[in-house]
C-alpha cells in the first residue's frame, strides 16, 4: 500500500526534468545539474511537512532548487573568463571567445519530456550562446532573470521564491536585462532558429563525411572564414578558419608525427542544436573509444561555431563510448 511519503516522493520526482533544466540554466554545468536537483528532492523529501498545499509543490520545489543552486555557486564564485593564447599554436585573428571552464552540454533527450510549458525548454534559453551569456550575471540575477524573462513568472511570485521583496526583484531585473544584452549577438538570428532546417542538416552531414574521409578541402569549403571553435574545458581555442584547419591538418594526416587516427561519428542533437560524437580508432587498434562531443552553429549554410566537449557525458545521450 502506497504511503503518504511515497506518494509525496512520487510527486516531486515528476518535476526532476524541469528542475534540472533549472538548475543547468543557473551553473552551465550538466553534471552539477543533476547533483543539485538530488539535493534538491532530498531537501523538500526532508522538509516535506512544511509544504502547506498540493497545489503549491511546483512552485515550492523551484524555492528549494533556486537556493540550492544559490548555496553552491556561492561556494565557488567562478565567473567567465577569456581565452588565454596558448604558446606555439595560431588561434586566428578574432578576438578571444569567452572561456567557461565548466560549460557543458545537455541532451535534447532529456529537454523534449520535461513539461508542457513551452517556455521551460524554448530553444533560445537553452543554447549555448545563452547559457554562456547568462553565466556573467551575478547568480541572483541569473535567477531573478530566468524566473521573470525565461519561466514568465510574476514579480510577486519570483519574490516568493527568491526571499526578496518585489520592489528589490524588479531592480535587479533591471540591472541583469542590459547585462545579458551585452553578452548576447546583437543578430538575434545567430542565436535564436527554429533548426536544424533541412540545409543546416545538409551542411552538417557534408561535414560529418569530410571528417570521416579526413577531407581536410571539404572541411574547409563548409566553414565561415571566422568560424569559432573552442573546447571547454580545455584551453584551446581558434577563431578563423585558417587557425581551425591548420590545427587539423597536424591531427588528421596519416603522414604527420600528430596523426591522431580514423574518425567516426554518430549524429545526436545537444541545447537545441545539432551535435554529434567523435569516436577515434588509433593506429594499431581494432575499436573506435569516444574522444569528443561537438554541438555545432550553422550561419547562411556553412559552419560557423563548433564548441567541443569532453565525452564523459555521451551516456546522458544515450550513446556509447565504444564502436566497433
Amino acid at each position: 500500500m502506497e504511503t503518504a511519503t511515497d506518494e509525496f516522493a512520487a510527486r516531486a520526482e515528476a518535476h526532476r526534468g524541469e528542475l534540472r533544466v533549472h538548475c543547468y540554466r543557473l551553473t552551465g554545468s550538466f553534471d552539477e545539474a543533476e547533483d543539485l536537483v538530488q539535493d534538491t528532492l532530498l531537501r523538500a523529501w526532508r522538509s516535506k511537512d512544511q509544504l502547506e498545499d498540493d497545489a503549491s509543490l511546483r512552485a515550492w520545489l523551484y524555492k528549494i532548487a533556486t537556493n540550492t543552486c544559490l548555496d553552491f555557486l556561492r561556494r565557488v564564485e567562478r565567473r567567465p573568463r577569456t581565452y588565454a593564447p596558448v604558446p606555439g599554436i595560431d588561434h586566428g585573428d578574432g578576438p578571444s571567445p569567452d572561456f567557461l571552464e565548466w560549460l557543458q552540454p545537455f541532451p535534447d533527450s532529456l529537454l523534449d519530456p520535461v513539461h508542457p510549458e513551452a517556455e521551460t525548454v524554448a530553444r533560445e534559453t537553452v543554447e549555448l550562446v545563452f547559457l554562456t551569456a547568462i553565466q556573467h550575471l551575478t547568480p541572483q540575477q541569473r535567477a531573478v532573470f530566468v524566473f521573470r524573462d525565461v519561466l514568465g513568472w510574476s514579480a510577486a511570485d519570483t519574490a516568493v521564491a527568491m526571499d526578496m521583496s518585489v520592489a528589490s526583484v524588479n531592480s535587479t531585473l533591471q540591472r541583469a536585462r542590459p547585462s545579458l544584452r551585452r553578452h548576447l549577438p546583437e543578430d538575434r538570428s545567430q542565436w535564436r532558429t527554429e533548426g536544424p532546417t533541412a540545409e543546416e542538416r545538409k551542411v552538417i552531414d557534408a561535414y560529418l563525411a569530410a571528417s570521416q574521409s579526413s577531407d581536410l578541402d571539404a572541411i574547409t569549403d563548409l566553414l565561415t572564414s571566422d568560424i569559432v571553435l573552442t573546447m571547454p574545458p580545455n584551453p584551446f581555442w581558434f577563431t578563423s578558419r585558417e587557425a581551425m584547419v591548420g590545427f587539423l591538418r597536424q591531427s588528421y594526416e596519416p603522414g604527420s608525427p600528430a596523426y591522431f587516427g580514423e574518425w567516426k561519428h554518430l549524429p545526436t542533437m545537444a541545447n537545441r542544436m545539432p551535435a554529434f560524437a567523435g569516436y577515434v580508432r588509433r593506429p594499431g587498434t581494432t575499436i573506435f573509444r569516444a574522444q569528443t562531443l561537438d554541438v555545432l552553429r550553422v550561419r547562411d549554410g556553412k559552419i560557423a561555431e563548433i564548441t567541443t566537449f569532453e565525452p564523459h557525458l555521451l551516456a546522458a545521450f544515450g550513446l556509447p563510448l565504444v564502436i566497433r
